[in-house]
């Protein structure tokens, strides 16, 4: 009998926001993605439009941007799917894509915020090889990588995930094919060694997804702030932190739910869940990031009066 279950388990039920304001969630969510939309691809205009933004730290904006835009459509439209109609069944095939490509982005957003932080570690570092260091070029290559890798690591996890056998149950407890969840409804006294392996690479995989881009992100701002610290001058100092101040913020909130939700730690439990802790970093940190990242920057402010002006004059 249990085999029988193991076969015919072919799609999950996904619980997504469980609340008696449904309605009143969706109206919430589908503003937050829409205004996430609209400022990444502000974003990614006027970097892609104006030549005095193609350096290294505005095309790393842009390739943030574009992963944002992509990592949010992955969950989120089907999240506000969910609100609105009572059946949440999703096929194991397209959970199995939904996780896949969540994997992807995401992966390729920690090594981007990595390179971002080593790109500030040379400009203020070693300012007078920076132009060398750090062409357009090696930008697009780095941005490039990142997606690639991101495209392979997660194959191994898919694969070996979704060929198990499921009989536990089909309800997944989240608003997404999250891989922990996933792991749970598998028949566990079926392949104990397997699910050994698996949880194994699993945490192999989140290693070097997580913990490994922040260690990265972490040393490049020691090495910043030990060199910061040598100018004098108070404003020399100041204008040098406000370089990174941005990208500091960015990476505290993604990096730190994301560690939160992942690595599992006590937080995880005491305020709300996981599905609130996955909200932050897969909805409310891509909103904040456009606002994060021009609010304090001259530069892309500019730019955005200069795009706004050319199309309401035009």
């Amino acid at each position: 009998m249990a085999s029988k279950n193991e076969t015919h388990i072919n799609e999950f039920i996904l619980l997504g926001l469980s609340s008696e304001f449904q309605p009143l969630l969706f109206g919430i969510f589908i503003l937050i993605y829409l205004f996430t939309l609209i400022g990444n691809t502000m974003i990614i205009l006027i970097v892609s439009l104006y030549s005095h933004l193609h350096t290294p730290m505005y095309l790393f904006l842009r390739s943030l941007s574009i992963t944002e835009m992509l990592y949010t459509t992955v969950t989120v439209p089907r999240m506000l799917r969910d609100l609105l109609h009572k059946n949440k069944e999703i096929s194991r095939m397209n959970c199995a894509a939904q996780f896949y490509f969540f994997c992807c982005l995401g992966a390729s957003e920690c090594f981007i915020l990595a390179f971002m932080a080593y790109d500030r570690y040379l400009a203020i570092c070693h300012p007078l090889h920076y132009i060398t260091k750090m062409t357009k070029n090696k930008c697009l290559y780095i941005s490039l990588g990142s997606w690639v890798t991101g495209l392979v690591l997660p194959l191994a996890n898919i694969i070996m995930v979704f060929r198990l056998p499921f009989c536990n149950s089909k309800i997944i407890d989240h608003f997404f094919c999250d891989i922990l969840q996933v792991i749970h409804l598998a028949c566990m006294e079926v392949l104990p060694n397997t699910l050994v392996v698996i949880k194994l690479y699993v945490l192999i995989y989140t290693f070097l997804v997580i913990p490994l881009p922040f260690m990265l992100i972490l040393l490049s701002y020691i090495h910043i702030s030990m060199n910061v610290l040598r100018i004098r001058s108070a404003a020399g100092r100041n204008k040098a932190f406000s370089t990174c101040g941005s990208h500091l913020t960015s990476v505290s909130l993604f990096f730190g739910s994301a560690t939160i939700t992942y690595l599992r730690t006590e937080a995880i439990n005491t305020y709300g869940g996981p599905k609130v802790w996955s909200l932050l970093f897969l909805v409310f940190v891509p909103m904040l990031n456009p606002l994060i990242y021009t609010l304090r920057n001259n530069e892309v402010k500019k730019a955005l009066h200069r795009l706004g002006h050319t199309a309401f004059s035009g």
